[in-house]
């Protein structure tokens, strides 16, 4: 199983933190945001690997952590050519450039690189095995508004994925869905076939609304806490916490 970290976006809303350089390196409780997560996946032994997939803009930052960090599995930087918010290809356009800049043809474990988690991602990686589809995490989300700003699935009492629509005015339920996915590698080419049907490609959680009306998906309730930094007021929150 490959680790592709999605990298790409510009952070405007952080600006002039993240003006030239990326929200994943900024630091929280004395390390990059980005290695909170990869230092805990670093340790699970099926993963082989860590894909940063990054824009030119930030990509000489990337290429300076990888030469520093202390990962023990190896690590490629992708740069996925764009320079502004307004040319970005978007998170799934990003995941198809890094399955056919490498030809990856394996399980994917993708997370989006602005996030800190309280909790191991080992879990997640067992639960994808004993279903041997592709499975994404749920939380119960009790704010109206805060649903409102993600994606949320249907579940059946298994957990099956009966659909999922991103960003919905009237949230059909609880169930939020954060940006942490594992692609079963049998659903891997289907990230193509999603665009070239039309497909949403901004958000991450866009493929999977399309893909679990035709494959199966299940989700697993999150373990923990995640803490988005999307925000100058969040990450301040965030650095509160863990310092």
């Amino acid at each position: 199983m490959k680790c592709l970290v999605l990298a790409a976006g510009y952070a405007t809303r952080l600006y002039p933190l993240t003006k030239n350089f990326p929200k994943p390196l900024l630091e929280v409780g004395g390390k990059a945001i980005i290695d909170w997560l990869l230092e805990d996946i670093d340790q699970i032994e099926s993963i082989d690997s860590h894909i940063i997939i990054s824009n030119h803009r930030y990509y000489n930052h990337f290429i300076n952590w990888k030469n520093n960090c202390k990962l023990t599995k190896p690590v490629t930087v992708l740069d996925d050519g764009s320079t502004d918010n307004e040319n970005r290809l978007g998170a799934v356009k990003d995941i198809q450039f890094a399955i056919d800049s490498l030809s990856l043809d394996d399980d994917l474990l993708v997370i989006a690189g602005d996030n800190i988690v309280d909790f191991s991602f080992r879990s997640f990686v067992q639960f994808a095995k004993e279903k041997g589809t592709t499975c994404i995490m749920t939380y119960k989300e009790l704010s109206e508004e805060a649903l409102k700003r993600c994606g949320i699935i249907t579940p059946d009492n298994d957990f099956k994925v009966l659909s999922m629509v991103e960003k919905p005015q009237e949230p059909p339920t609880n169930w939020a869905v954060p940006p942490f996915y594992i692609y079963a590698r049998s659903d891997v080419p289907y990230v193509s076939k999603g665009i070239a049907e039309g497909c949403n490609t901004d958000a991450p959680g866009s493929f999977i609304s399309w893909l679990c009306e035709r494959r199966p998906v299940y989700a697993m309730p999150m373990p923990g806490k995640r803490y988005d930094i999307g925000t100058l007021e969040s990450y301040e929150r965030v650095k509160r916490i863990f310092e």
